[in-house]
């Protein structure tokens, strides 16, 4: 595979070198003479770790390890790079510390900071440490709740077999911050019904309940999954996006309306599929929510996480501490002497679905890449293997099809839910975006399958995929819909929750056939069928979360195109992003 170098002409020394070996991009390198110009900073060595620094946020970590930067950089690139010129680690650590443009710990005011052998841009450093304080702050003490009433209301809506459920409630009623973990099928969703009834059956008046998630499409998920548990006396709740819920300013990502001086006017706030959170999104959050709330994080920590820098659900989740005292007393008085740790309750039991999808997604998170490859070539109902260097499967065409035209038989009968819910029988899925692998050729030769007049944006039947956020129609990147005919003509149909909201389709900015989907933007989505490309093993977005993300989209059935070697690769590569904040909570509650 060829790869295109963008060489920074003006380079020089150090920079120049990994630049040359495709380590270091175009920008990596500018921003690092940019940082070393305006600070005085001479060493070449400092000026390769500000620009391996730049690097890592760009591939998802927070910081670097100077002592492992090379270990890690040849993983992360899948190049050879022991021929380049590393910094011994001891003097390139020294060479940091003194720099005018590093500040330790305790310090302020320069661009970078060097923490515990970690190196920040000092904007990750504070978001991270903030994030860290507020969830130790948040620990201290418990919510004064009658344990008699409370173990009722546990013994009324948990069964037995529950018993992770029925704790995760008890922790949610006494704790401020709970972490709800689990892949899907576990039963989080109904977890988080029934722990909003109890929290709601509390002596006092109701809470004010927020419920979110990061993408329009798992808020409207977890808004129609929550209200599909009936019999709980919960209210009417509606599910928003994490940037409405903070409040949207024109003009930046990183700033809302609710901030630590104008909190969220809510007791409870829920965040759904809090695996796609970023560090920074994450420290927004945390500091608007109220000291005296409760603050729910669901999610897989095993998952894909977020497209920005940090991993802030696994860190959590990772994160060794000591039980609370405080906590533990608490729960021993309604029946739960389980130890529990950061608020962290995982489920593991699987409800939703079983057979060789589960056993498959079990072996790829255990990295067991034996038992993986045995279970796809032994093959079942559930899993298929179509083993292809080349990404191509005869019977994928035969799938497509049949399933757009049950959607747009539907769509012309206009039955808008129904249609929808066609949309989700069957998705095509891509690890890349671009490429012969990725979702722009899947797209192109599905559309070559399909008839002329069933290619036009007014086409009735025209799967649709909003790829930013449209407030004016109340629309969130990832947001699935069909373009369906009514009585004033062909309508885009979205679910909203429950309900579903039909839209003129010359109002739609930012929409794209959905032909083919990343597996990144299929996250917080579940579909019968799964068919999953994947693409060479010398993709560097191949990884073990990937896999495991695209195999639990599927309910009943998994179909997987690609070769044992491109198998093998995804399984043995876990994604390992750098962060201090599991250290740090570590370190901090022990």
């Amino acid at each position: 595979m060829t790869v295109l170098i963008e060489r920074a002409l003006h380079a020089t020394g150090l920079l120049a070198d990994f630049n040359d070996a495709g380590v270091l991009t175009l920008a990596d390198v500018h921003i690092a003479r940019r940082v070393a110009l305006l600070g005085g900073e001479p060493d070449e060595t400092v000026h390769l770790a500000v620009a391996l620094t730049v690097r890592a946020l760009r591939l998802g970590s927070v910081c670097i390890d100077l002592s492992g930067a090379r270990h890690s950089t040849a993983a992360d690139e899948g190049v050879d790079v022991t021929t380049l010129p590393w910094p011994a680690v001891e003097a390139w650590r020294e060479a940091c510390t003194r720099s005018p443009v590093v500040a330790a710990a305790g310090e302020s005011g320069r661009p970078l900071r060097l923490v515990n052998g970690l190196l920040y841009l000092d904007r990750y450093w504070r978001e991270e440490d903030q994030v860290r304080r507020q969830l130790q702050d948040r620990a201290s003490g418990v919510f004064p709740v009658d344990p008699a009433a409370l173990r009722e209301q546990l013994d009324r809506l948990f069964e037995p077999g529950s018993e992770k459920q029925r704790l995760a409630a008890a922790v949610c009623a006494f704790r401020r911050v709970t972490v709800l973990a689990g892949g899907p099928g576990t039963g989080k969703t109904t977890t988080i019904a029934r722990m909003l009834a109890v929290l709601c059956a509390q002596s006092g008046p109701p809470p004010r309940i927020a419920l979110a998630a990061p993408t329009g499409k798992a808020a409207a998920r977890l808004e129609e999954a929550v209200r599909s548990v009936t019999g709980l006396g919960l209210p009417d709740l509606h599910a928003s996006t994490l940037h409405r819920l903070l409040g949207r300013r024109p003009g930046t990502r990183t700033r809302f309306k609710h901030h630590k001086a104008h909190r969220l006017p809510y007791d409870v706030v829920v965040v759904d599929e809090t695996s796609m959170v970023s560090l920074t999104m994450m420290a927004r959050l945390i500091e608007a929510v109220r000291p005296d709330a409760r603050l729910v994080l669901v999610g897989d920590p095993d998952q894909l996480a977020s497209v920005e820098a940090g991993a802030v659900l696994g860190d959590i989740v990772a994160a060794a501490g000591c039980p609370e005292p405080a906590l533990a007393s608490a729960l021993q008085a309604v029946g739960e002497p389980e130890t529990v740790v950061n608020g962290v309750v995982t489920l593991d039991r699987i409800w939703r679905f079983g057979g060789d999808i589960a056993r498959l997604a079990a072996a790829i998170r255990a990295g067991d890449d034996e038992t993986v490859v045995a279970i796809l070539r032994t093959g079942s109902k559930d899993v298929q293997f179509v083993e292809s260097a080349a990404g191509d499967c005869p019977d994928l065409r035969a799938d497509v099809l049949n399933a757009l035209e049950h959607v747009a038989s539907l769509a012309a009968s206009g039955e808008a839910e129904a249609a929808l819910r066609a949309l989700d029988a069957h998705r095509l899925l891509c690890a890349h975006r671009h490429g012969p692998y990725g979702v722009t050729r899947w797209t192109t030769e599905i559309e070559r399958w399909l008839p002329a007049d069933r290619l036009t944006d007014q086409s009735v039947g025209r799967p649709l995929l909003i790829t930013a956020n449209d407030y004016d129609n109340n629309l969130y990147n990832g947001d699935t819909g069909v373009v369906v005919q009514t009585a004033d003509g062909p309508r885009a149909a979205f679910a909203r929750g429950g309900d579903t909201v039909l839209i003129p389709p010359s109002r739609l900015s930012e929409a794209q056939a959905l032909y083919a989907m990343t597996v990144h933007r299929s996250q917080g989505s579940q579909f019968d069928r799964v068919s999953l490309v994947l693409p060479p093993a010398t993709s560097p977005l191949l990884t073990r979360e990937l896999l495991y993300t695209a195999v639990t989209r599927a309910r009943s059935a998994l179909r997987i195109v690609g070769s044992e070697e491109a198998v093998r690769a995804a399984v043995t590569r876990p994604i390992a992003r750098a962060s201090g904040l599991r250290e740090s909570l570590a370190t901090r509650s022990s």
